[in-house]
Parts: structure tokens; sequence; C-alpha cells
């Protein structure tokens, strides 16, 4: 008659064949076939876990390409292992300033306090860890007492010993064929790791390191697109701002006042114009020189920017000639501001190396009353009629017309 265990067995096999490793595998007994009955319980049970962490490492995979964060991978690493290697702390250390320093990142343990805190940093030269990022290899410390005893100076050890550690395990992080850092469990009770548990650590120290990587590229992602950002602002300037003075160019101010008019036009409300001119500049230019004339500009420009309002558009049209761009604007707000500008101008000499230069302004401006349409060739037409008025009028004056 045959033993019953043996349909049992070939059950328990056709189901392990399957993937289902929670199968009842009688053993035990004399002979050969209660020997087969360990055995295919104890590989039932290795299979069981190799699928537990396969299934484990597949799900801190699949959060991975869902772009979970290092962090977050880390917490589901502590909250999944439980059941496939001994561990009540789990830390990480990132290496900084290009390899010289190993600095504290994330920790999570089950000690009351963790005395080797964020942000904790060693130099790496010359310290143990510089070993490991050697071997490429995990290390097993399953005495951290004794280990702290023969080593008296590593602080870190000291402050894992005192959170209540008995054994770590310390495996390299390696990003792209260079060490990024470490990864480190420990367990409360001396004696717990063993070399069967340095591949699986490895396969999540890989895991890891594709996150690592994922972060380098994305900074490296950040870093290129601010210098990208910064050459496009930088184009940007050189297209729409005077090299000499830094307000808007003539192409980039007009833009602007036929975008106001619209805008105008669209609101109901007025808008002014103020065209201004140097007055006499051409003789400081044949005088003095072009450089002398430069910085003229330069000044004119930054004390009529100074009697500006805040939402007021300032402009160079060319040479020795400006626009002010006033919306909302109207009659008042026009003279106001001329006239704030013509003082700011004249008001104390422009000093140039050793020479002191009385420079004033000439103004004029178009005020387009709320309702009345107009085009930008009209209003610079206005403006350009008022500003020869008071340049006929004896300079250093306003003169303003109004588009009713």
């Amino acid at each position: 008659m045959s033993d019953e265990r043996i349909e049992r067995y070939r059950e328990a096999i056709e189901a392990l064949r399957q993937g289902r490793f929670d199968v009842a595998i009688p053993a035990g007994g004399d002979g050969e076939l209660g020997r087969l009955g360990v055995a295919l319980a104890e590989l039932a049970a290795a299979l069981k876990r190799r699928s537990e962490r396969a299934s484990t490492l597949n799900r801190i995979t699949q959060r991975i390409n869902e772009g979970l964060i290092l962090e977050d991978v880390l917490d589901l690493v502590y909250d999944s292992f439980f059941s496939l290697i001994p561990y009540d702390r789990i830390g990480l250390a990132l290496l900084e300033d290009d390899g010289r320093v190993v600095r504290a990142r994330w920790a999570r343990s089950e000690a009351s306090e963790i005395r080797l805190a964020l942000g904790y940093s060693a130099p790496l030269a010359g310290s143990s860890l510089e070993a490991v990022l050697r071997t490429g290899r995990p290390r097993i410390l399953n005495d951290l007492e004794a280990y702290l005893a023969a080593h008296p100076h590593s602080e870190s050890t000291r402050l894992i010993v005192a959170e209540g550690m008995r054994a770590s395990l310390t495996c390299p992080l390696v990003v792209k064929g260079e060490p990024a850092g470490f990864l480190f469990f420990s367990c409360t009770r001396p004696g717990v790791y063993t070399e069967t548990h340095q591949q699986l650590f490895l396969q999540i120290a890989g895991q890891l390191a594709m996150i690592l990587e994922k972060g380098r590229l994305y900074r490296e992602m950040l870093r290129l697109n601010e210098r990208l950002q910064e050459t496009m602002d930088s184009l940007e300037r050189l297209a729409t701002r005077d090299s000499l003075t830094g307000l808007w160019n003539r192409h980039s101010i007009l833009e602007l006042l036929q975008r106001e008019l619209a805008r105008s036009g669209r609101e109901g409300r007025g808008l002014a114009t103020v065209m201004l001119d140097i007055d006499h500049f051409k003789p400081i230019n044949d005088r003095i020189g072009h450089l002398a004339g430069d910085e003229v500009l330069r000044e004119v420009t930054r004390r009529v920017a100074a009697t500006l309002r805040a939402a007021d558009v300032f402009g160079r049209l060319g040479g020795e000639e400006f626009l002010v761009i006033l919306s909302p604007g109207d009659r008042q707000t026009a003279l106001e501001v001329m006239e704030r500008a013509r003082l700011a101008c004249g008001s104390a000499p422009i000093e140039i190396d050793d020479r002191s230069l009385e420079v004033t302004i000439s103004l004029g401006a178009a005020v387009v009353e709320p309702g009345r349409g107009s085009d930008p060739s009209e209003v610079l037409r206005t403006a350009d009629r008022a500003l020869y008025r008071a340049k006929e009028g004896g300079r250093n004056r306003s003169e303003l017309e109004v588009l009713s």
C-alpha cells in the first residue's frame, strides 16, 4: 500500500509550480520519504520568502515609476520588509561636497529617540565607510558594542548604540557606477545579519539608486532650465531694451503704445503720451565728445525715471528723444508729470569729469480723452507737434495738445 504522503507531496509540488506557496506539506517521520517532506517544506518557505521579496521590490519599482519621491519610497521599504529582514531602524546617508562628506538625510527607528539625527555629517576619508565603498559590498556588524569598544572615536557608532541598536548592515548606494551614499539597516538584537541578507539589501539599494539618479537628472534639468531661462531673458532684454539707458527701445515702446491705446479704448479711459527731447544735445556731443553725451543721456534717464509713477512706461525713441506713456492719463496728469521731469533735469548741473553741464529738456504731450479712438501714428504726431512748439517757444518748457 503506497504512503499517502506521496500524493500530498505531488499536490504540493504542483501548487509550488503554480506559484502557490501556502501549502500544507506533511513532514517528519523516518526514512527518505520523511526527509523529502522536510526538504519540500523548506523549499516552500524559501520560495514564499523569495516571492514576497520580489513582490515588494516590484511594488517599490512601480511606485518609483509613478514618480514617488525618495522619502516616500524609504517609508515604503520600512513598512514592507519586516517579514523578510530583521531591523528596528533604517537610515540613509548621502555623499556631499564632491564625495568628501557623508550626511544623514533620512531615518526611521523604533527607538524612543533618534540620536543619529538628520543633518549629522562626518568626513568620508579615513572612515570605515570608505572601505565599504571600495569593496562595493554590504558590511555586517553583528556586535555594535564590541565594535564601539574597538573604535571608541566612532561618533556615529556611539550614537546608534545609544539608540539601542546592537547590529547593523551597511549597503553602498551606487548611481551610474559612482558612489552616492549608504543605506543602513540596524537591529536591537545582536548577531541577526547573515550573508543571505546581502543580496536583498543590494536589490533594495539598487531601487533607491534609481530614485537618486532620477533626482540627479531632475536637478540637472532644473539647472539647465535655469540657464536656458537666463539666456532667454538676456536675449529678450537685448531685443527689447535700449543698450545705453536700459529703457524700452524704439520698437518696444511703440508696441507698448499700441497695446495701451487698445486697452484704453476697451476700458473707456484716457491716456497721455509725453515726448521729451534734450535741449542743445548736439553741441554736447560735438564739443565734449560722445562719451560725455552718453553720460548725459544716462543721467537724464535716471532723473526722469525718478519722477514717474510705477505704472508709467518709459522708452527711448532714439538719439536724445524719449517717450513716456501715462495710462491711465489725462490733461492734469500729463502737466504734472512733465513739470516734475523738467524740474528734475534742470535743477542741478550734470557733472562729467571736471565739467558741470547745465542740461534742460523740452516736452510735448498728446492726451487721448476717454472714448476717443486713436492710432499710435496720430498720437505720436500730436505729441511731436506739442514738442515742436515747446522748442520754438524757447525750450526748457512743456506744451500739450488734446485729442478730443
